[in-house]
């Protein structure tokens, strides 16, 4: 009797050095009862170290190694073609002083940054202009201006950001992490069509 397995690849996974990559890492599995476990259990990939950082794993391999472990089986894939296997390696330690360094350079970087813009765009000036129209008097330190701008310019950020250090002010996702999301996608795209151009030169060479 002909079996029916479902197969939706993920698009990415992480795996350590030399650790066995399963079929139920790498997809999510329907299929009945009593083959399940042996597709869930059924090795799709061992690291080495000649993967180096990024392993594709093809869907059309994950089809001939099912249709050689269990025989007259239908197999419907669903989704992505591949998935990225990204292969973990121990993390060395970040030392204090090269963490101090590079928290320097960025709060200072930044600082600079916001300091430019404001002189570029004459902002004591604005802010003096402001300050002599609610009160009538000439300040060349409005205070009053400058220590709220000053607030809201820092509160802004948090919320522009959506973090407080490692706590998230709600669900939605920042700016930032949206980029971050699509420039993944993007290199994840452009990996998988890389790997599947290395392949076609492999077999034409052979």
């Amino acid at each position: 009797m002909e079996k029916t397995i479902y197969i939706r690849m993920r698009n990415r996974v992480q795996a350590r050095l030399y650790e066995k990559v399963r079929l139920e890492d790498t997809a999510q599995i329907i299929a009945p009862e009593q083959i399940l476990p042996a597709l869930q259990n059924l090795v799709v990939h061992q690291v080495s170290k000649q993967d180096k950082n990024i392993v594709i794993i093809d869907v059309m391999k994950v089809i001939g190694m099912i249709t050689e472990l269990i025989t007259e089986t239908d197999i419907q894939t669903i989704g992505p073609a591949q998935t990225i296997i990204e292969v973990i390696y121990k993390k060395k330690g970040v030392s204090i002083p090269f963490f101090l360094l590079i928290w320097f350079l960025l709060f200072f970087g930044s600082a600079m940054g916001i300091m430019n813009f404001h002189d570029d765009v004459s902002m004591q000036s604005v802010q003096e202009k402001l300050y002599t129209m609610i009160t009538g008097l000439k300040n060349p330190k409005p205070l009053l201006f400058q220590i709220p701008y000053s607030i809201g310019l820092g509160l802004g950020m948090i919320l522009f950001f959506n973090h407080v250090f490692k706590k998230r002010i709600n669900e939605e996702p920042s700016p930032l992490e949206v980029e971050m999301f699509n420039y993944q996608m993007d290199l994840d795209s452009y990996v998988i069509i890389h790997e599947n151009k290395e392949s076609m030169k492999r077999l034409d060479n052979h």
